[in-house]
């Protein structure tokens, strides 16, 4: 009898090129704009190294204009323009997921085909936990080395002064000085989002196929449970345009999509293993990687967080971010 099995579903390089696709549109930090797919580094994770450097050139320091005068004596000075760099950190991932063939028998169903169908929201969630890990860890560098000038905390406050607000979402824009229109989208937990529906501060659009965007004050508004939360302070995220660059690459050597068959497992009942492999670069703009705090090949979540890991590397209004931490509810 014939039967079908994983290997006649997969089709390893389709199907890497699948979650390549889908991951890189359908993350809600990318629909809103706040990951850019980057080309240098899509085109550096496919090289050697566990890291690479961006140069940059800053803008002009804004020193007064010369004084033009007719003496030919008096030559001007001319200034220059400075430059500095990036440094990006490569993750090198995988993921496997395995079923017994004879559980997949007698439940009907065949569980491989069902993980199949869940790899791509799988990596889409992981991209996005590693921007948002990397996002406290520029935050906890900002706090601990630049006096906190990307972050308006209220947290602290007492009553309805400590809580998430039209007012406190402004004064945190207002970090960024006369760039603050540059701010495009802000990401928030779903307390934070329940106590801005409850004071109507969240408005619905239509999406060209007239689907609802929910948007805070015109910022599109991500709502994600992923950010952090410290003894009910919550912190918010706002960005502009291009916050984080990101890319996804299969890996150079090994296979990004492999199926394993252990035909002896289970007492030769057979068990089937489903390995995914890539390599991605997720990073805020305005920072330098520092390869500070790091265990193994690649840095956790929990060293994407550490201070120590990241530097500033260009002046703040160069930045599209801005944090928010407040309270969802009166302590």
């Amino acid at each position: 009898m014939a039967v079908t099995r994983l290997t006649d579903i997969v089709e390893p390089q389709a199907f890497t090129d699948y979650i390549l696709q889908e991951t890189m549109t359908k993350t809600a930090l990318f629909e809103s704009g706040a990951m850019v797919e980057n080309s240098v580094i899509a085109q550096q994770l496919q090289a050697g190294a566990h890291a690479f450097t961006v140069p940059m050139w800053h803008d002009l320091a804004d020193d007064e204009a010369d004084i033009a005068n007719d003496d030919p004596a008096v030559n001007s000075t001319p200034k220059k323009i400075s430059s500095g760099k990036q440094i990006v950190r490569k993750n090198f991932l995988h993921q496997s997921w395995s079923a017994m063939n004879l559980a997949s028998e007698i439940a009907g169903d065949d569980a491989l085909a069902k993980i199949q169908t869940r790899v791509q929201a799988y990596w889409e969630r992981q991209v996005q936990k590693r921007l948002i890990a990397s996002l406290q860890g520029v935050l906890a560098d900002n706090v601990a080395n630049d006096d906190g000038d990307l972050v308006h905390d209220i947290s602290s406050e007492t009553g309805a002064a400590a809580l998430f607000s039209a007012e406190s979402v402004i004064d945190a824009t207002g970090t960024m000085g006369d760039a603050m229109d540059g701010l495009t989208g802000i990401a928030m937990h779903s307390d934070i989002y329940r106590r801005a529906l409850k004071n109507d501060l969240i408005q619905f659009i239509p999406d060209s196929q007239g689907n609802p965007i929910a948007t805070f004050r015109g910022l599109a508004t991500i709502v994600d449970d992923g950010l952090p939360v410290d003894a009910g302070a919550y912190t918010s995220v706002l960005f502009g345009q291009g916050a984080a660059g990101y890319a996804m690459a299969a890996p150079q050597i090994a296979d990004a999509t492999e199926v394993e068959n252990l035909p002896s497992a289970g007492r030769g009942g057979g068990q089937q293993i489903l390995h995914s492999r890539f390599n991605v670069g997720v990073h805020p703009a305005g920072f330098s990687w520092q390869e500070t705090t790091v265990t193994d090949e690649s840095p956790s979540l929990a060293e994407l967080r550490l201070a120590d890991n990241w530097t500033r590397a260009v002046e703040r209004k160069a930045v599209p971010l801005a944090f928010l931490v407040a309270r969802a509810d009166e302590a």
